[in-house]
């Protein structure tokens, strides 16, 4: 499979992977469709046999996939710590700068620094962490402060983590794939559904301890805490719900997650008003299969039983319904090919010849 390839199905497997909630049951549903609807776990034990693996084989081909990525992943691992250490390299240069342009008489031991660098990807289940950076300077035992470093460094603020802006940021997290990270919620969405997650205090526990409220247009979220009711996010949504589709759920400790269905079958720039929108151009357009009717949906299935029968270089679904009319006819009284042995291979069937 090409790379850009596999990007098409992030969104059927990301609304699969939110319905679920959780990796274990996410393969369950990937394997229960191998299972269902493919000869993945069918065995072959006769030579005769036309559909399935060698004993050990489907397994032996899973293994392999799973190497590949993670070998993959410990190359990104690899990439991260390196980045990191030229960093931390920099920074210390930086630092030393300055103390090397100054008076030879005085030669303070550099400032220790210490970079932080917390990656904007996140697991299954959990909220996004956002990039941020901690500095640690301390002054040499017994040595006097440089003249104006104290005024220097009550010069620079402390900045505040910076929100990721791009859309290819936000992509490559699940709670805000099509959506975006904002300063107190995230959202993600797909053809029909959106999914909202404020993060709340590690004391917000229960469901009594949260209040949502939600009209056709507008949000409200909060928490009760012992000086009383606090807001976490409100506003007017920039499009309509439906209320009695839409629900929401606490993850204790963690963040309330609210599900919106969409009035209508289109793609949101934003969730409330007034919020920077985002750039819908970036995102992943391909709807979901949760949103696929049952007649798509055996279009699919046949599509993927001839993209499998193929590459085993096996008769697809056209070339099998034509066979199975010809077997008919084939020893039928008056037929000049009755008592011959009929070879599917005699006939070249094109896709166009057969209407499903």
């Amino acid at each position: 499979m090409e790379p850009g390839a596999a990007e098409l199905y992030d969104q059927a497997l990301l609304g699969i992977l939110q319905h679920v909630g959780n990796v274990h049951d996410f393969l369950r549903v990937l394997f229960g469709f191998l299972y269902r609807k493919t000869d993945f776990y069918r065995l072959l034990r006769h030579p005769s046999d036309r559909m399935g693996f060698p004993p050990g084989a489907a397994q032996a081909l899973v293994l392999q996939v799973f190497k590949n990525f993670d070998h993959m992943a410990r190359q990104d691992d690899e990439k991260r710590r390196k980045e990191l250490e030229g960093k931390m390299r920099r920074k210390e240069e930086q630092e030393a700068a300055p103390v090397a342009a100054g008076s030879a008489d005085l030669e303070p031991t550099p400032a220790p620094v210490q970079e932080v660098e917390i990656d904007s990807t996140t697991d299954s289940g959990g909220a996004p962490e956002l990039s941020a950076s901690r500095q640690e300077a301390a002054q040499p035992s017994g040595e006097e402060e440089p003249p104006g470093a104290g005024a220097g460094a009550a010069e620079a603020p402390k900045e505040p983590p910076a929100l990721p802006k791009r859309q290819e940021q936000f992509q490559r997290n699940a709670e805000s794939y099509n959506g975006a990270v904002r300063e107190n919620y995230t959202w993600s969405q797909d053809y029909t559904d959106l999914e909202v997650k404020v993060p709340v205090p590690r004391h917000v526990v229960k469901g009594r301890q949260v209040s949502v409220g939600l009209s056709s247009s507008s949000i409200r979220v909060a928490v009760q805490e012992e000086s009383g009711e606090r807001v976490l996010m409100e506003g007017k949504l920039t499009h309509k719900i439906n209320t009695e589709s839409s629900l929401w759920s606490l993850e204790p400790g963690k963040c309330v997650s609210v599900s919106l269905n969409k009035v209508g079958e289109y793609w949101w720039s934003a969730i409330l008003e007034g919020e920077e929108h985002i750039d819908i151009e970036k995102i992943n357009k391909e709807r979901s299969m949760a949103t696929v009717d049952d007649e798509e949906h055996a279009v699919l299935d046949r599509l993927t039983f001839d993209y499998h029968q193929k590459l085993q270089g096996k008769p697809q679904s056209h070339e099998l319904k034509v066979h199975e009319l010809l077997k008919k006819g084939w020893d039928a009284e008056g037929s000049p090919f009755r008592g011959q042995r009929f070879d599917p291979a005699m006939f070249n069937i094109s896709p166009g010849a057969v209407q499903f």
